[in-house]
């Protein structure tokens, strides 16, 4: 499997990002993962590296990126934060690797059973653990039906509308990428990753 060069990212177009993500996926849940060279991959990329992805997932351990894509050292960025919610940081992280470093899609990956949802949806609140959490709140809201307590089904509804609140303020939020997505230079996308399967399920645009 050859190590991503700058030459192979000019090449690909938003969609192969996309298909290439996909594909991984598909091997990951088959166990067929490609074989790997890593230490060649350490020394391929140690003077520069050429990613066609950015992945925001949550801290998860369950949901390790590249593992799920079937990934190499070098193909994607991987963002991780609690809930993957948008920040200030995480935008400035997406902007760099679209528009400076040259990848070709964002996709923003929920979970099933998620913690972070979960607890957003209990109304924790500890710490800086609250300010977090306040960001999975417009998905609550969505989803939220009068006061009753929300139900295991309706929490994870909050999960798949979390990445759709995530997908609208990158795009507010973000000109430089809502630009970059306008003239088809990246794709933005959501997915959701089934703990239970490892399948992961993109959402339609």
């Amino acid at each position: 499997m050859r190590t991503q060069t700058k030459e192979i990212q000019q090449s690909l177009t938003s969609e192969d990002a996309h298909r290439i993500l996909n594909e991984g996926n598909q091997r990951f849940v088959q166990n067929l993962k490609i074989q790997r060279n890593l230490q060649e991959q350490v020394l391929a990329t140690s003077q520069g590296q050429y990613p066609f992805a950015v992945v925001l997932s949550c801290i998860d351990s369950r949901v390790p990126a590249e593992l799920v894509f079937d990934q190499g050292i070098g193909d994607i960025f991987s963002v991780r934060v609690a809930g993957n919610i948008i920040n200030e940081d995480v935008l400035g992280s997406m902007e760099y690797a679209c528009k400076v470093a040259g990848s070709k899609i964002i996709v923003v990956l929920g979970h099933t059973k998620c913690g972070a949802v979960n607890a957003a949806c209990n109304d924790v609140k500890l710490g800086n653990i609250t300010t977090l959490l306040s960001k999975v709140k417009p998905a609550i809201d969505f989803i939220r039906k009068g006061e009753e307590e929300m139900s295991a089904a309706a929490i994870e509804e909050v999960a798949v509308q979390n990445v759709k609140v995530s997908i609208d303020r990158i795009r507010k939020e973000s000109p430089i990428l809502a630009e970059q997505e306008k003239f088809e230079e990246i794709e933005i996308v959501g997915g959701l990753y089934d703990v239970s399967s490892g399948i992961v399920k993109f959402f339609e645009r």
